[in-house]
């Protein structure tokens, strides 16, 4: 064996294992996060600080590690070519060996070295961080990789932009994360209750009108202090000529140190605060936000007529994050419960899309946002105490009103058949 292959043999060996280090380093610093860098230890772990460098500055810490695997795959075809080309006569051999040393290449240098790396997804991280750090100090490669990232910024038609990932596709990252461990269920219903609030509209997350707990500008402050007591409200709208005319809102604390101070037998008019008012097709969100920036915890929702449709706090909205919120002054009856034989009872005010989670079932839209409300839809009329509709083959019965209301369903799972 003469001198050349022997040397060929073993640069071709280094740029194979320089290729599957460039290539496991590259996955474990795409798909190690900043937050979970940062939670290394620096001292037990030594590259920990280099590793945070890196990800600050994520894609311009890749660049260069994308040119030397390119680089040492290019090299390596390069040579195994050269050698069978001076030892082989006819074009068939010199395909062969290229073939075949791509297939080694895809093998040594990708598949096993990124394997390994996402198995290992800490430790690649932490032992390539200082390496890499030290290859970004090389003057020629770091002008090199800015050289070749300029002309590719120029030469694509058209503005360059930032890449741009659909909610969809955070959404099934989030799942993937949850299936993976990476994150708990909860985190995961977390994130998805942050996207969700950004599609839900104040309406549906309001109490309506008909709900509504309100005081009038000529009651006593001790009278609404009771009234308050009763429903177990901080805070109560005052009604001006009726529930479409709201005047103010009355905080219970400024009503309890007046009474305390004997002010009990005066109108609560001379308490009142300015109400807020949004319309009810606001977006959620929007309105978190906007509560939080002016300190208020309580606005009225106004129909498109400027009507009253309902009230809307600060805790209703956090409550479509977090889930149900039960404090020691909560009274109000649970939205649903469970029956014997899987039925449910459900109250008619109960979101559609909660009862849509409860049954695992998908309603076709409409403009409803209640059960109630797609009862009435379906009959199109006002219903009476026994009357049914199905949906999806569960029905829905009719079993309580109030007025015009529909208080009570119970929605039965075992089919449309009966009513």
């Amino acid at each position: 064996m003469s001198t050349g292959l022997v040397l060929g043999i073993i640069v071709v060996a280094v740029l194979v294992v320089l290729g599957a280090v460039v290539a496991a380093a590259e996955t474990a610093l795409t798909r190690i996060s900043r937050a979970r860098a940062g939670g290394f230890d620096s001292e037990e772990n030594l590259g920990t600080l280099a590793l945070v460098d890196l990800l600050d500055e994520r894609e311009a810490s890749l660049a260069p590690l994308l040119l030397l695997r390119i680089a040492a795959h290019v090299a390596a075809v390069s040579i195994i070519v050269t050698l069978v080309a001076d030892r082989a006569r006819g074009g068939l051999p010199l395909v062969g060996a290229a073939a075949g040393s791509v297939v080694g290449l895809y093998v040594l240098s990708e598949a096993i070295p990124r394997i390994w790396a996402l198995q290992h997804l800490d430790r690649a991280a932490l032992v390539s961080a200082r390496g890499l750090r030290a290859l970004l100090r090389v003057a020629p490669l770091r002008v090199l990789t800015r050289l070749f990232t300029g002309i590719g910024n120029v030469l694509p038609p058209g503005p360059a932009g930032a890449s741009v990932v659909s909610e969809d596709e955070l959404i099934a990252m989030t799942e993937a994360a949850a299936a993976g461990d990476a994150i708990d269920v909860e985190e995961r219903d977390l994130i998805e209750s942050v996207f969700a609030l950004g599609d839900t509209i104040v309406r549906e997350v309001m109490v309506p009108r008909t709900d509504m707990t309100t005081a009038t500008s000529e009651n006593t402050v001790s009278e609404v202090i009771d009234l308050a007591e009763a429903k177990g409200f901080s805070r109560v709208p005052i009604c001006g000529q009726g529930v479409d005319d709201i005047v103010g809102v009355c905080l219970v604390k400024d009503l309890v140190r007046l009474e305390r101070s004997g002010g009990g037998d005066r109108q609560v008019v001379s308490l009142m605060r300015k109400p807020r008012f949004v319309p009810e097709t606001k977006h959620a969100d929007d309105l978190l936000r906007e509560m939080q920036a002016g300190l208020h915890h309580l606005s009225i929702v106004v129909d498109e007529y400027g009507g009253t449709a309902g009230l809307v706090t600060l805790e209703d909205l956090v409550e479509e994050l977090i889930g149900e919120i039960v404090d020691e002054t909560d009274r109000e009856e649970p939205l649903y419960r469970s029956l014997a034989g899987g039925d449910l009872l459900v109250h008619g005010r109960m979101p559609i899309d909660q009862l849509e989670n409860l049954l695992e079932e998908e309603f076709v839209d409409g403009d409803w946002d209640t059960v109630g409300g797609l009862i009435f839809h379906d009959l199109g009329h006002v219903p009476g105490v026994g009357e049914s509709v199905a949906v999806n083959g569960i029905r829905l019965h009719v079993e309580a009103m109030e007025g015009r209301r529909i208080t009570r369903v119970r929605v039965d799972r075992t089919g449309a058949g009966h009513g």
